[in-house]
C-alpha cells in the first residue's frame, strides 16, 4: 500500500505538493460523478438533470452530516499523530466510523419515507421532473451509508499522510460510474434505457464499490489503529472532540446547501431551464472550488500535525506556500468563467435558453472565483487548528444573506435571475476579504501558533 507522509519534517513545499495532488484529484473525481450524470442526462433531457439537480439537493446535505465525522477524524488524527499518540488515533478513527454508520442509517430512512413531502418543497410544476426526482432520491436514499462512509475514510487516510489511497479508491469508482451511466442510461442490448433510474443506480453502485476498496486498503495498512471495530461503547471525551470540531463544519456546509435550495426556490418561476442551469453551472463553478478544497484539505492535515508536534513555524510557511497556489488557481477560475463559460455550458445543454441562462451564470460567478480561493484556503488552516467555530460562522452569516440579497436583486431591480447569481458573486467576495481579517485577530494577534515554536 502506499506510504504515509510525515508532514512534521521535510522541505515544506515538497511535502504539501505531494499530499494535495492526489487530493485534488479526489476532489476533481467526486465531481466527475456528478459531472458525468449531468453530461449523459443533458442529451437525454433537461428534464431529467432538472430532477437529478433537485434530488441533489438532498444529498448535498447528507455529504454536510458527514462532514462532522470526516473533519473530527481528519482533524483528531492529524494532530494525534503530531503528538505520536496512537491510542487517540485509534478511538478518533473507530468513534468516527461507527457515529457515521449510525447518521448514514438514520438519514437515509428520512429520505426514502419522506421523499414526495422533500421534492414537493420546491413546488415544481412539471409533474415529470417530479415524479424523476422522487425516484432518484429513493435510489439516492437507498444507498446513502457509501455516500457517509466515503468521505470519512478518505479524510482518516489523508490526516495519515496517505492522500494516494483514497484517489486510486475513487478514480476506480469514476471509472465504473463512467462506464455504467451510458449503458444504463440510454441501454445497450437487452439493457433497456433506464434514464434517471439508470444515472442513480450507476452512482450508488459505484459508491459501494469504493467502499469496498477502502475496507480493503484498511485490513492490508500494518498500523493497529487502522484495524477498525465499530462494536463496543463510543469514547465519550473523543466523541465529544469530533463534535466539537466537526459540527461547526458540517453546520456551514449544511446550511450552505438549505441556502442553496432555498435559490433554488426562488429561481423556480424561471422555469426547468433555469434550474438545469444553476445545478450544472455549479458543477462547472467547482473546478475551482474543488481544487481549492483540495489544498485546504492538505494544509488542514499539514497544520494539524505540526501543531500537534508544535511546529509553528512550518505552519506559517505553509499557509504562504498553499495561499499562493490558491490564488493562481483563483485568477485561472476566473478567466476560464468569464471568457469561456458558453463554450463549456454548452456541452452540457443543446437548449438555447438554458445555455444563454448558463453562460450569464458562469460569468457573473467569474468575478468572485479569487475570493472563493482565498476563504477556503484559508478555512483549512482554521481547521487544523481544531478552530473550525470561526470560519463557518462567518460562512453561514454571509452565505445567509444571498437570501434577502436574491431577493431584493431579482425582484426589485432590473437585473431579474441575473441579481440572483450576484448575490452568490457578491457574497463569495465578502467571504474572502473576511477570513483573512479573522486570521490576523484570531490566530496572529491571538498567538494561536508561535513563530518561535522549534522547526
Amino acid at each position: 500500500m502506499h506510504k504515509k507522509i510525515d508532514l512534521t519534517e521535510g522541505k515544506i513545499a515538497n511535502k504539501l505538493v505531494l499530499l494535495s495532488l492526489p487530493i485534488i484529484g479526489t476532489s476533481f473525481i467526486q465531481m466527475g460523478y456528478n459531472l458525468t450524470d449531468m453530461l449523459w442526462l443533458g442529451n437525454y433531457s433537461t428534464k431529467a438533470v432538472a430532477a437529478v439537480g433537485t434530488a441533489g439537493f438532498f444529498t448535498w446535505f447528507g455529504n454536510a452530516l458527514a462532514l462532522i465525522a470526516k473533519t473530527g477524524a481528519e482533524v483528531g488524527v492529524a494532530q494525534s499523530i503530531g503528538k505520536k499518540n496512537e491510542a487517540d488515533i485509534k478511538s478518533y478513527i473507530h468513534n468516527a466510523v461507527k457515529m457515521t454508520l449510525i447518521l448514514g442509517l438514520v438519514y437515509g430512512i428520512i429520505l426514502f419515507i419522506f421523499r414526495s413531502s422533500i421534492i414537493d418543497f420546491f413546488k415544481i410544476a412539471d409533474t415529470e421532473v417530479v415524479r424523476m426526482a422522487e425516484i432518484f432520491l429513493a435510489i439516492s436514499a437507498v444507498g446513502i451509508i457509501p455516500l457517509f462512509i466515503n468521505p470519512v475514510f478518505t479524510g482518516i487516510f489523508n490526516a495519515s499522510g496517505d492522500s494516494k489511497t483514497p484517489f486510486v479508491a475513487n478514480t476506480i469508482g469514476l471509472i465504473t460510474n463512467i462506464t455504467l451511466d451510458p449503458i444504463l442510461i440510454y441501454g445497450v442490448g437487452p439493457i433497456k434505457s433506464l434514464g434517471v433510474i439508470g444515472a442513480g443506480i450507476a452512482t450508488v453502485s459505484a459508491q459501494f464499490l469504493v467502499t469496498i476498496l477502502f475496507l480493503y486498503a484498511l485490513s492490508k495498512r500494518s498500523e493497529s489503529y487502522f484495524k477498525i471495530n465499530v462494536r463496543g461503547k463510543f469514547n465519550k471525551p473523543i466523541l465529544k472532540n469530533i463534535f466539537k470540531i466537526g459540527l461547526p463544519v458540517a453546520m456551514q456546509n449544511g446550511l450552505f446547501s438549505c441556502f442553496s435550495m432555498i435559490i433554488g426556490r426562488i429561481i423556480s418561476p424561471w422555469g426547468y431551464g433555469a434550474i438545469a442551469a444553476q445545478k450544472v453551472g455549479s458543477q462547472i463553478e467547482a473546478i475551482s472550488w474543488l481544487s481549492t478544497g483540495g489544498l485546504a484539505t492538505a494544509l488542514g492535515a499539514f497544520v494539524g500535525q505540526n501543531y500537534g508536534a508544535r511546529k509553528g513555524k512550518r505552519i506559517y510557511k505553509g499557509y504562504f506556500i498553499t495561499i499562493a497556489l490558491a490564488v493562481a488557481i483563483g485568477i485561472f477560475a476566473t478567466l476560464l468563467l468569464i471568457f469561456g463559460g458558453e463554450a463549456i455550458f454548452s456541452l452540457f445543454s443543446k437548449e438555447p435558453q438554458t445555455v444563454a441562462i448558463g453562460k450569464s451564470y458562469l460569468r457573473i460567478l467569474g468575478f468572485s472565483q479569487l475570493f472563493m480561493c482565498i476563504e477556503i484556503t484559508t478555512a483549512g488552516v482554521f481547521n487544523g487548528l481544531g478552530k473550525t467555530i470561526y470560519p463557518s460562522v462567518m460562512s453561514i452569516i454571509l452565505t445567509g444573506l444571498r437570501i434577502p440579497l436574491a431577493l431584493f436583486l431579482a425582484y426589485r431591480t432590473s437585473l431579474a435571475l441575473d441579481g440572483v447569481w450576484w448575490s452568490i458573486s457578491i457574497s463569495s467576495i465578502f467571504k474572502g476579504i473576511v477570513i483573512i481579517v479573522m486570521l490576523y485577530f484570531f490566530i496572529y494577534k491571538k498567538n494561536v501558533v508561535s513563530k518561535e515554536e522549534a522547526v
